[in-house]
């Protein structure tokens, strides 16, 4: 690749020390101090550049990881893969990584890769020309000086912010071999700045795509709740489909979603619902859930398991257990899912059948489960994309949370219409759960309103 570098002066770009964390800055001067280079690199940069608000910040300098960790007793030394330090500031971390140098060549450090070309770990130490070579994509390869505010580009990582281009630095097949998750932050990168790629950027991912089957899920877990999370996760999802690539994630929800002959898939539409729902909190600084959403991607699916497990003689409870263990199992193959996340989906499915099927003495239980509001929230979104019957359970539930618990008891002994007496017990049984359903449609379901 042919490199010319430029110089930006301070007065040629947007990027203002009082932008940058009080944290970030500590790092770079001590760093400087103590006679290391040290540069604001990545995403900071880019989004300083382009006057948005960085989430984090990152370092890069030529001090070696013990040599920060020399300086900083609030560090500490991570990963195998890439050797990195995080300087702790309580819950803010700032992370500072070594130039990276090429694989080829003499070095004390190494870099091992698979036959595919993945690189499987590099500690290789270089100069700042070589780290700006080893990153992935140009408007991520702009590197601020914090000793006289300038930005140093190598790749014409300035010109493509300009043209909102998304360019891989270097041939980007070997590029996409060396790290296939790099096509996944492509996808990311394209959503989140609504930018577009660059012709091979972006048509080797077609080509190239089945080599993240061979990436560890757990990383792939973690790629994807960053598109899923970040607050444009309806573009990623649309694009990931686009580029053929949420099959690979989630091969059983894009079957799902493919059953549909037409573009009216209710898989589709609750998925898109959740993820406009899920962007719009994000937008708003609220917090979600991530087991929420993996419920919502992985509820038909289960459902059509459930469905496979009662042909077989389940009841229809223990074809729903059934069920969702099966698929949860079958995802882990794919994208892992940590236990805590997968038992709160399971929580949250389980938890359908008594929003839809509440009686006298299990409503107030189910209103005081700790998972209450989960479930309640998904049968609201089922409600709204594609189950209009579950209007008045939706409302109904609605209405006796803003109860006093008097209220409440008199709401739930109302679901149960009083019998006749009947000298046939079987036949009061049966009556019993007849009326029921038809107590919690009709008037003794309360307005939402």
């Amino acid at each position: 690749m042919k490199i010319k570098k430029r110089i930006v002066s301070r007065q040629e770009h947007l990027v203002s020390r009082d932008a940058i964390s009080d944290n970030a800055l500590k790092v770079l001067y001590r760093l400087k101090d103590a006679g290391y280079q040290a540069y604001l690199v990545g995403g900071g940069v880019r989004d300083l550049l382009l006057g948005e608000k960085p989430k984090d910040f990152d370092v890069a300098t030529d001090a070696h990881p013990d040599e920060v960790k020399g300086l900083f007793r609030n560090c500490r030394l991570i990963g195998r893969r890439f050797r990195l330090a995080h300087i702790l500031y309580g819950r803010d971390v700032i992370e500072v990584a070594t130039f990276r140098g090429p694989h080829e060549g003499e070095s004390t450090t190494r870099a091992d890769q698979n036959k595919e070309g993945r690189i499987t770990r590099d500690n290789v130490f270089g100069s700042l020309e070589e780290d700006a070579l080893r990153r992935d994509f140009s408007i991520n390869a702009l590197y601020y000086n914090i000793r006289d505010d300038s930005i140093v580009d190598f790749t014409g990582g300035m010109d493509d912010l300009q043209h909102k281009m998304i360019r891989m630095i270097g041939d980007t097949q070997t590029r996409y071999r060396e790290d296939p998750v790099r096509m996944l932050r492509a996808v990311r990168f394209a959503a989140k700045l609504n930018f577009q790629m660059e012709h091979q950027t972006n048509n080797l991912i077609f080509e190239l795509g089945d080599l993240l089957e061979d990436i560890p899920v757990a990383r792939l877990f973690d790629e994807t709740l960053k598109m899923f999370q970040g607050g444009y996760g309806l573009r990623c999802f649309q694009l990931l489909r686009e580029y053929r690539l949420f099959e690979l994630l989630f091969p059983m929800t894009e079957a799902s979603i493919n059953l549909s002959q037409d573009d009216h898939s209710a898989t589709l539409q609750l998925i898109e619902q959740a993820l406009i729902n899920t962007d719009a909190r994000i937008a708003t600084g609220k917090s979600v859930n991530p087991a929420f959403f993996l419920a919502v991607l992985l509820w038909h699916p289960m459902h059509e398991y459930k469905h496979r497990f009662i042909e077989r003689g389940q009841h229809e409870m223990e074809a729903l257990l059934s069920a969702s263990r099966e698929v949860i199992i079958r995802q882990q193959a794919h994208t892992s899912i940590p236990k805590r996340l997968s038992l709160m989906m399971r929580e949250i499915w389980h938890m359908q059948p008594q929003l839809q099927h509440p009686t006298r003495k299990r409503a107030l239980r189910t209103l005081a489960n700790k998972r209450f509001r989960a479930g309640y929230d998904f049968l609201l979104l089922r409600n709204k994309v594609d189950e209009p019957e579950l209007t008045p359970l939706c409302e109904w539930w609605t209405e006796i949370q803003t109860k006093k618990i008097s209220e409440q008891e008199a709401m739930c002994e109302s679901l149960t219409r009083p019998q006749k007496k009947s000298g046939k017990r079987k036949r009061r049984r049966r009556k019993k759960t007849v009326t029921h359903h038809a107590d919690v449609s009709s008037a003794n379901v309360g307005s939402s309103e």
